[in-house]
């Protein structure tokens, strides 16, 4: 069962920031696709099975931003 997910992400500045994120979210088991917009903030997290927040939580943390809210 394929899940989508959206956050959005503090502290983002620039193109390196954007690849830290999707990195360290893209290291989580069942993540098939991330998608960051750094205007914005928002993330998309695509998944083969349903992904907890508190991993993306830790995986954003891991890269050195927050998810808002």
């Amino acid at each position: 069962m394929a899940t989508t997910s959206t956050y959005t992400v503090t502290g983002m500045t620039c193109g390196h920031c954007v690849q830290s994120v999707r990195t360290e979210i893209g290291k989580i088991d069942g993540v098939t696709s991330v998608d960051v917009d750094l205007a914005s903030g928002r993330v998309v997290v695509e998944g083969s099975a349903p992904i907890a927040d508190a991993d993306i939580a830790a995986a954003v943390d891991e890269a050195g931003y927050a998810i808002a809210g």
